[in-house]
């Protein structure tokens, strides 16, 4: 005689979504948008560019705060202001070429299939490479997302569709109708 399962059935998982090789994304809470970003699956945590890096006492409270230029002055999705984080980490961080740094790292949010992510970002001196900002298998692993190195910016075309989508008149629904 055979026993009944008595296992609940496995609670369902979000279907995993595409990435491209590259990516545009959004960071709302720090202002940018399309920004361009290289997706690795070889980085654990994701990275992006900066310059002008310093950590200085708050003159209010004496707490530390770290200040940073985000992106290159002249890339078309910043304004070049200065931003200032009070809550960061500074680890270090394996690079590409093996060589170990101690980075600062902070916590935004990433939009991707007009979802947001928290993620975690290491500051870097990305100026001499293609992408500014980098997507690491921590952020990957969170949203599902697996890569097909021979697609592009498979986030940004899709929500632009639903967008169109949404702005494309119906057939039928342009007003009155009288037969």
């Amino acid at each position: 005689m055979k026993k009944p399962n008595r296992r609940p059935a496995p609670a369902k998982r979000p279907a995993k979504r595409i990435l491209g090789r590259r990516e545009l994304i959004d960071l709302p809470a720090l202002g940018l948008t399309g920004v361009e970003a290289k997706v690795d699956t070889g980085a654990y945590t994701s990275a992006i560019h900066c310059q002008d890096v310093r950590v200085a006492p708050d003159p209010a409270t004496g707490e530390l705060v770290l200040h940073v230029r985000l992106l290159d002055p002249e890339h078309p999705a910043t304004d070049g202001r200065p931003l200032a984080f009070r809550q960061f980490d500074q680890r270090d961080i394996r690079s590409s070429n093996g060589e170990v740094q101690a980075r600062f790292v902070i916590r935004t949010v990433v939009r991707l299939y007009g979802q947001d992510f928290g993620a975690e970002f290491s500051l870097a001196d990305r100026s001499d490479l293609r992408h500014p900002v980098l997507l690491g298998r921590t952020l990957l692993r969170q949203g599902r997302f697996v890569v097909d190195v021979t697609r592009r910016d498979m986030s940004y075309k899709t929500e632009r569709r639903a967008a169109a989508k949404l702005l494309r008149p119906r057939l039928g629904t342009d007003g009155p109708f009288e037969a």
